[in-house]
This record gives C-alpha cells, sequence and structure tokens, in this order.
C-alpha cells in the first residue's frame, strides 16, 4: 500500500500514524496492496479554498476526500483491483478546534478524519439516516481495531 503524507500545516503530527490508520482501514475493506492513496495537511486558507470550490460552503472544514479511481470496497473473496484512491485533504486547525470540543486530542481527530476520508474514498457517505448509520459504525469499528493494534504494537 502507497500512503503519502505531505505536511503542509504549521503543525507537527504524526504522519507515522496517519499512514498506519489509513493502511489499517483499507486493509479492513480489503482494497488492493499496490493502491495510492495522498493525505495532505494545510492551513486554514487553502482549505477554506477548497471547501468553496468543491462544495460551494464557505468557511474551511475538517476533511475533504477527492477519489480518483472509484473503487470501491472489497470483501473477504475479493479484493478491488489495485488503483489510486486519491487524496484525502485535512485541516488540522479545524480538527484542534473540534478535538477540543470532543475532549479528545488532535491527534486523535486526524485519525477519526483520516479513517472518514478513506470510507468517503470508497464511495461511503452519510447525507442519509441510513448511510450516516452505516458510514459512521464502520468509522468507528476500524478506529477501535486500530487503537488495539497500536496498543499491541506499543509493547
Amino acid at each position: 500500500m502507497s500512503i503519502e503524507v505531505n505536511n503542509e500545516a504549521s503543525y507537527e503530527v504524526d504522519e507515522g500514524a496517519l499512514q498506519r490508520v489509513a493502511a489499517y482501514a483499507l486493509d479492513q475493506l480489503h482494497v488492493h496492496a499496490e493502491s495510492e492513496l495522498a493525505i495532505v495537511l494545510v492551513e486554514v486558507g487553502p482549505m477554506e479554498e477548497l471547501h468553496v470550490q468543491w462544495m460551494g460552503e464557505p468557511g474551511p472544514t475538517d476533511v475533504l476526500s477527492f477519489p480518483m479511481d472509484e473503487l470501491r470496497p472489497g470483501n473477504v473473496d475479493r479484493q478491488t483491483p489495485p488503483g489510486l484512491l486519491g487524496d484525502i485533504v485535512l485541516c488540522p486547525q479545524v480538527a484542534t478546534d473540534q478535538a477540543k470540543a470532543a475532549g479528545h486530542s488532535m491527534m486523535d481527530e486526524l485519525l477519526l478524519l483520516t479513517t472518514h476520508g478513506v470510507l468517503h474514498l470508497l464511495g461511503f457517505d452519510h447525507a442519509e439516516p441510513e448511510e450516516e448509520k452505516q458510514m459512521f459504525g464502520l468509522q468507528r469499528d476500524i478506529l477501535v481495531g486500530f487503537h488495539l493494534q497500536e496498543r499491541k504494537r506499543a509493547r
């Protein structure tokens, strides 16, 4: 799995953890090991520009996903074909504000947002209540599994 992280923001983040959570999520969703993903961290200004340009909404947002090859999750019997998943753009400043409100660290928020972005790249959405239930349940399950894996890794 090729996961490139490009930090264009002024925040120091654990880029390795972002790569690991993305890799874990993609593995759980049976995405081919030769697939590619880019994660970019940007300041508020560039995120606001992207949000306006691509979503038509004012102000910065926390995460945007830009799918490329429109891959969908595989299953235990069939992986996705290899391909270019796309880009996830994160805004650490917005993540910091959300983390404070949620009572956890900025890094925990960035892990959540990365997972959220991966799910969007694979076609998941949360516009409708049933879609939201499925996507957020899967997001929670991935994060719980990732944190368990990280604890074992730290031993």
